[in-house]
């Protein structure tokens, strides 16, 4: 009886949201359990917000405050680091190892690994070399043949773990090691391997930069693309009856990242300008996250890292899955090596080294992707690979030893785990998964 009572309360409410009319019935429709609290103003966002951060939901707030502490902790040890030409400096050799960190990505939100990644990065630009270099091939199908060796080791390795059912941290691993030798063979007595120096792969890596009035208007067309989203996403919502954003706040959020980017365009802008590389993959992180969020093949890779026998049971193809992901992973990594081969001008016997492989590990987790599957995005790979190169610049900058530098390294990387277990276990506690 008292059940029947229940649903006749329930249905009532829901009668009530669909029957109003405007905004205030569109954002009660999911909202109909008084349980979820719908709050307006900026008082609410506000409390919404630490609502969010009590329950271990952090996102990626503890990278960004990480990666302005240690702005601010380097700038005040030595004012350089902030200079235009190291900020220019820091962005350009991040972006081939976010690349790679990008495939990492993807493999973490199925809850696996890749330890080779750095060695296939190696064998790729050293195909590439050797092709270009060594057999006159043009500089478009050398590139192509690279990214095919990406295409073949992610093929090899979903055979490994589809068809024999080997862990991916033992076949990467074997990976790792096979790939150094490849490499070594694919470069013969040479050793090392010059690019031409008229090459466009050199011209894009090391000597395309936008600046002056080409960088305000990519910042100006990044605000208006947000704002256009953002708002697109809320009629979206009203339109299906669902709650959406409190208008004022989006204006807010993209007045904020309007000043951030233009300050940023202004300050590179005194010395060469925004890399085109950091360009390139910023891109490839903006399109690699609307996939994962927009399309049924990303909510596909949430739901099989998160559990893969209820996305099976779903009737999700939990092959074709782990398939992709993999080949994306390698692909990944085989276009990071061409970007660092193009940057350095060489490949060598040292290119993909195992600092390759753990950087893009470390990157992906310190980015606030979960070593535990189903939780992260794409712009990890972006604030990730970003503390670590400014980690990096920084202790070089003040003359901190080598020694240091990795065990700094590798107490940051253990802090972002800490934090990604913590914050797991609170949302547990607190029902939110």
């Amino acid at each position: 009886m008292s059940d029947s009572r229940s649903d006749s309360r329930s249905d009532s409410r829901t009668q009530s949201a669909s029957s109003t009319g405007g905004a205030e019935g569109a954002a009660a429709a999911d909202l109909a359990d008084e349980r979820l609290i719908r709050r307006e103003g900026f008082g609410g966002y506000a409390r919404n917000q630490w609502d969010k951060i009590r329950s271990g939901d952090l996102g990626n707030l503890p990278v960004i405050l990480g990666l302005i502490l240690l702005c601010i902790g380097f700038y005040l040890a030595d004012p350089r680091f902030l200079s235009s030409r190291n900020v220019v400096a820091i962005m350009q050799f991040a972006a081939p190892l976010g690349v790679i960190a990008l495939g990492i990505v993807l493999v973490l939100l199925l809850g696996e690994i890749d330890i080779s990644v750095g060695s296939v990065s190696g064998v790729a630009a050293g195909v590439m070399a050797v092709l270009l270099v060594n057999h006159g091939l043009s500089l478009a199908v050398a590139i192509l043949c690279g990214l095919g060796v990406g295409v073949a080791v992610g093929l090899f390795y979903s055979a490994l773990f589809l068809w024999l059912g080997i862990p991916s941290f033992v076949f990467s691993l074997a990976g790792y090691l096979g790939f150094q030798g490849v490499l070594l063979f694919v470069l013969g007595e040479q050793g090392t391997i010059n690019l031409p120096t008229d090459s466009a792969l050199l011209d894009f890596c090391r000597r395309w930069f936008v600046s002056g009035t080409e960088a305000y208007l990519l910042m100006g067309a990044t605000v208006l693309v947000y704002l256009g989203a953002q708002w697109w996403r809320i009629i979206s919502r009203r339109r299906a009856g669902l709650s959406s954003e409190w208008p004022p706040i989006v204006v807010l959020k993209t007045v904020a990242l309007a000043v951030v980017l233009f300050f940023i365009a202004y300050w590179v802008s005194i010395d060469r300008g925004i890399p085109g590389l950091m360009v390139f993959f910023v891109v490839l992180v903006v399109l690699m996250d609307l996939v994962l969020r927009r399309t049924r093949w990303g909510r596909h890779v949430f739901a099989v890292g998160g559990n893969v026998e209820a996305a099976r049971r779903s009737g999700i193809k939990v092959a074709a899955v782990y398939v992709s992901v993999f080949v994306l992973t390698a692909t990944f990594a085989a276009l990071g090596g061409l970007l660092q081969a193009g940057l350095q001008t060489s490949v060598s016997q040292a290119s993909g080294t195992l600092l390759t492989n753990l950087m893009a590990i470390a990157a992906a987790v310190i980015g606030g992707c979960s070593l535990f599957g189903g939780r992260g995005s794409a712009y990890a790979a972006l604030l990730g690979v970003l503390v670590l190169q400014a980690i990096a610049n920084g202790l070089n900058i003040i003359n901190v030893p080598s020694e240091v530098r990795f065990m700094v390294t590798g107490a940051v990387l253990l802090v972002a785990v800490a934090i990604d277990s913590v914050s797991g276990r609170i949302r547990s506690s607190s029902g939110r998964g």
